[in-house]
């Protein structure tokens, strides 16, 4: 077979705004050779011919937010989704336990408080009768319920005080309840992480969850909270041609949420590449995920809620004088007043230049976040599937002066916009997340905020050359251009619930293969950030 493939019988986006629409792909030794009218094709009499009948080519797909190093170790956890009682509860402690007899910290994923039927405490964990420390994980990633042993393990005691940026829940007494909010968490995600991060078991981990990601038309994901255990992992498999898709690593600590990045600062700054695995900017957090942090009204009555990281500014300037890009997570119009003002001082002390500047999921803003970001050049790493969870959850409730998810308040400011998931806080399917972007309607029927809408073009250009611009790796990927990589997607973009039908990574057709996992796009996700 020829190692020369012409992609053409189909609409072609190529991403490129010099030239965004063309007949003919043409892809030799892995990179694409040239683009452009059908005669382009005439130079390689002998190549390979894809017809696309009908179905659209576009770049790979890009997730520019996914947790892939902490996703990929999911199956080691049970998932308690379906609990419904106290005794299941214990139940899936107990089996969780028996399953990982070496691990030092026995670890359970899928607990959401808006769908459990009760409130859970450490109480139901210490049922479960296991002197290993025990940790429920929420969905979102930002906080978890924690057994007894755990607690002693961390020192949170009765008279313990709970960190800055979290909070130690406790009953009326004083006593723990277990729940650890925020940043409380922290310690408590690192321990039980750590207990399961075998470099060679993790990486196999990896390229198995990394592979699933193919059925998407994903080709590429960010990391967005990046450990120095994970990215040894990365570099290791990087440097073996094992990594599946590339992957932008966004420097963090182990403890998740944490802005202290002092043993990173020295070692590789953004840009470094290796193969398929770049550095990316430093992940900094605002305010928390599920203790957002707002300063907003409803109906002209104040609402203030939630934490914000006060050690923001000292960290992002630290990492910016050490020559890293920054990422920062902002959900509640508070944190995105706190990331602006990061943002706004980095450049006076640095200078006009190529900042790049991320704000993570921009969850609340209004007009003034848009014109401000649009000045700074910043870039917003949004999550269409958020409509999902956000919209069923809001309550019909709406700010004066603000919006959820403000998609089309961004782009119409000017804002690029990247696409992503936030895997596996939520579902992760670019094209399902993004058909929510476009009708702003959840799976119950609520529509939400429609007016913040954008239109499928859009995001497509966020899922490809947006989400490469903010990983800095342009000039590799996102577009359909000579001498990019040849990572290419194949949709279906009929109906009202768009596919990938084929990817192609590196001029390799990936998905569909006889080995590939089966293509019905799971959906199932959490209900926050990271």
């Amino acid at each position: 077979m020829s190692d020369i493939t012409v992609f053409r019988g189909g609409p072609i986006l190529t991403m490129d705004p010099r030239h965004p629409r063309v007949d003919v792909v043409v892809v030799a030794d892995g990179r694409i050779a040239a683009v452009g009218p059908h005669d382009v094709a005439d130079a390689w009499p002998g190549a390979t011919h894809v017809d696309l009948a009908g179905h659209t080519l576009t770049p790979g797909l890009i997730d520019a937010h996914h947790h892939l190093s902490v996703s990929a170790l999911h199956p080691r956890w049970r998932d308690v989704a379906d609990v419904r009682d106290p005794d299941e509860l214990a139940a899936a402690v107990r089996a969780q336990a028996d399953d990982e007899p070496d691990a030092t910290w026995v670890r359970l994923r899928g607990w959401n408080d808006m769908s459990w039927p009760f409130t859970p405490t450490r109480n139901h964990l210490d049922a479960a009768g296991i002197d290993r420390p025990v940790v429920l994980v929420h969905d979102t990633l930002h906080q978890c319920l924690a057994s007894s042993v755990a607690l002693d393990e961390l020192g949170f005691g009765r008279d313990a005080r709970g960190p800055d940026g979290g909070e130690i829940v406790r009953a009326p007494d004083g006593t723990p309840t277990g729940l650890l909010v925020e940043r409380a968490w922290s310690e408590a995600h690192a321990r039980s992480l750590h207990a399961y991060a075998d470099p060679d078991r993790w990486a196999e981990h990896i390229a198995t969850h990394a592979r699933s990601l193919w059925r998407f038309g994903i080709t590429a994901v960010h990391d967005a909270a990046c450990s120095p255990e994970a990215e040894a992992v990365y570099r290791r498999m990087a440097a073996r041609d094992e990594l599946p898709v590339g992957v932008v690593g966004l420097p963090h600590p182990a403890a998740l949420l944490m802005n202290e990045h002092t043993a990173r600062l020295d070692g590789p700054p953004t840009g470094e590449a290796s193969g398929q695995f770049r550095v990316g900017p430093m992940k900094l957090f605002a305010d928390g995920g599920v203790a957002i942090a707002l300063d907003t009204t409803v109906g002209g009555h104040p609402l203030q809620f939630g934490i914000l990281m006060d050690d923001l500014e000292e960290c992002g300037l630290a990492a910016a004088d050490h020559g890293f890009r920054l990422a920062v997570h902002a959900m509640g119009n508070a944190g995105v007043d706190h990331t602006i003002a990061l943002f706004d001082t980095v450049r006076r002390r640095i200078g006009d230049g190529d900042h790049r500047f991320r704000i993570e999921h921009a969850g609340v803003t209004g007009r003034t976040h848009w014109q401000r970001l649009a000045a700074l050049d910043a870039i917003a790493v949004v999550q269409p599937g958020f409509v999902e969870h956000v919209g069923n959850q809001s309550g019909g409730v709406r700010f004066d002066d603000h919006h959820w998810l403000a998609f089309a308040g961004l782009a119409e400011a000017g804002v690029r916009l990247a696409g992503s998931s936030d895997e596996p806080c939520a579902p992760t399917p670019p094209l399902w997340c993004a058909a929510r972007g476009v009708t702003r309607t959840t799976s119950t029927g609520i529509r939400f905020e429609p007016e913040q809408g954008v239109d499928l073009p859009t995001w497509l250009e966020a899922y490809t050359r947006g989400a490469a611009i903010a990983g800095g790796d342009e000039h590799e990927r996102g577009v359909l251009a000579s001498g990019l990589r040849a990572d290419l997607a194949i949709l279906d973009l009929a109906g009202d619930e768009p596919a990938a039908r084929e990817t192609w990574l590196g001029g390799r057709r990936v998905h569909p293969s006889a080995t590939s996992p089966s293509t019905s796009p799971s959906t199932s996700g959490g209900s926050g950030s990271a």
